[in-house]
């Protein structure tokens, strides 16, 4: 809609897309909302390209290409873009070029969708991807390859520009919530190797991680401390992951050969320095500011990277001491953590680790606060309906959680997003890398039957959780839900037997 009306008003100007919303659309994808499946969103929209990912370098190669005399369609090279071109330009495959299915195909066939996007994650993760092209009709999606991730001093000169921290004048005297909880905020660095199956972070931002330098973080927080309504709290030094900062491959050469989506799953990558150090060090120079007060981390922590044992005994005992900072220094009451799900099969579509690293965790958790005398929280996030997941899976979560005393709160429905393996398998009913069916709730009703697990402590879902493990042949959770519940089938069974 508002590429029409920009080029309405300006036809001769060139209109380029960027942002999240256009970067997970520049190929075929399932859109949720409208329940099928859709092109490119460069034949759907009349822009002239698409910037997709963090879009720094392109729109200022684009800006200075244009400034310098050349025409917006001899601009079919620039890494990071995606252009709309006549069919017949399409290359033969090789090891440079990767030709997907047609739309027109994935629309026949889904397992062609699901093939597809394998390609599709496995270059956007690579350092040095192919270019990827895709037949719509008489045209073809051209998407040059991704740019390997920003140097410090590129990300710093990003950082470093006047911003006013403020919101768009429009909303003046309007309370904003997002903007009340990140304004006194700093993020450290960008990317995400964790490769979760239902997040876009590595689809937009990349797997690897670009990181601001010490002195550029330090700039904005005192940026920060000099806002009018700031109180001496720094509401999260973070990121994609709070505890990716300055972490990546040991030997990068390893990692320009890697087509991993994810660095941790299923088990760390031994290539990878989960080295703490660099962030603990943060921490203590913004904390040693006399402004600050106190810094919170209030982007979720990555626990399985903290306590992966490396096998080097100087970082693991620097990881050991950055849970015990942590937890003793940087909670705001409450310490965000995903676990995701507690059933393993279910964890390993969601590329998570197994739920015994949270018990591990939490037991560091638990006996750091009883030891500095803290009453923290530590705040869960899990998911019903994944790609996997049936309804018994979730009974089985309700169960475990509750042995755990856990009331749970910080839950959401898998909701599909574009570009995401889970969003591919719950689209197509196939793994894309394994070619295996793979159940999904889709309907309604489906979801929410696995939904209400999440609440079994309000009684208003008790008489249909009680029905649906009935139905499950489960009364062995019930009685672990519910340890008050007696078996009405008994009683009528008992007072049988009397009778007899």
């Amino acid at each position: 809609v508002y590429s029409q009306i920009l080029k309405q008003l300006y036809p001769d100007v060139p209109v380029i897309a960027g942002g999240i919303e256009a970067s997970l659309r520049r190929v075929s994808h399932y859109d949720y909302w409208q329940d099928r499946l859709r092109p490119s969103i460069l034949v759907d929209a009349p822009v002239d390209m698409i910037v997709y990912g963090m879009g720094e370098i392109p729109v200022t190669q684009i800006a200075d290409r244009l400034a310098a005399g050349e025409s917006l369609s001899s601009l079919t090279d620039i890494p990071q873009t995606a252009l709309l071109l006549p069919a017949d330009v399409t290359p033969a495959p090789d090891n440079d070029n990767i030709i997907l299915a047609s739309f027109e195909t994935c629309l026949r066939d889904k397992r062609s969708q699901a093939t597809n996007f394998k390609h599709v994650e496995q270059q956007s993760n690579r350092m040095h991807g192919a270019t990827i092209w895709q037949p719509h009709g008489n045209k073809t999606v051209k998407i040059n390859p991704m740019l390997p991730p920003m140097s410090t001093k590129e990300i710093d000169a990003s950082f470093d520009l006047p911003y006013t921290r403020l919101p768009h004048p429009r909303y003046r005297n309007k309370t904003i919530p997002a903007w009340e909880m990140i304004k006194h905020s700093v993020n450290l660095h960008r990317g995400c190797f964790g490769g979760c199956a239902f997040c876009t972070i590595s689809a937009h931002q990349g797997k690897f991680i670009a990181s601001r330098s010490k002195e550029s973080i330090l700039r904005e927080v005192k940026q920060v401390t000099r806002m009018a309504d700031f109180k001496g709290y720094i509401s999260d030094l973070g990121g994609p992951s709070a505890n990716m900062y300055r972490m990546g491959g040991r030997d990068l050469s390893v990692c320009e050969k890697c087509m991993r989506p994810s660095c941790l799953h299923p088990k760390p990558c031994p290539n990878l320095n989960n080295d703490h150090a660099p962030l603990l060090d943060i921490y203590k120079a913004v904390d040693s500011l006399p402004e600050v007060k106190k810094s919170f981390i209030g982007s979720g922590v990555r626990y399985d990277l903290s306590m992966h044992e490396s096998g080097n005994e100087q970082i693991d005992r620097t990881n050991r001491r950055y849970n015990e900072e942590l937890i003793t220094r940087h909670v705001s009451g409450r310490l965000k953590v995903a676990p995701e799900h507690t059933i393993d099969h279910v964890l390993d579509i969601m590329r998570k680790p197994s739920f015994k690293q949270f018990y591990e965790f939490k037991k560091i958790f638990d006996r750091i606060n009883r030891t500095q005398g803290l009453k923290q929280q530590l705040i869960p996030y899990f998911i019903s309906s994944h790609p996997g997941c049936h309804e018994i899976d979730m009974a089985e979560l309700a169960a475990e959680t509750r042995d755990l005393n856990m009331h749970l709160e910080q839950v959401q429905d898998f909701t599909p997003t574009p570009m995401t393996v889970a969003t591919e398998i719950y689209y197509t009913g196939y793994h894309p890398y394994t070619g295996e069916k793979v159940y999904c709730a889709t309907r309604p009703e489906e979801k929410q039957s696995q939904r209400r697990f999440f609440f079994w402590y309000d009684p208003a879902y008790r008489a249909d959780i009680t029905r649906a493990l009935q139905r499950l042949h489960r009364p062995d959770i019930i009685r672990k839900l519910f340890p008050a519940y007696r078996d009405p089938r008994q009683n009528d069974r008992n007072k049988s037997k009397k009778r007899r």
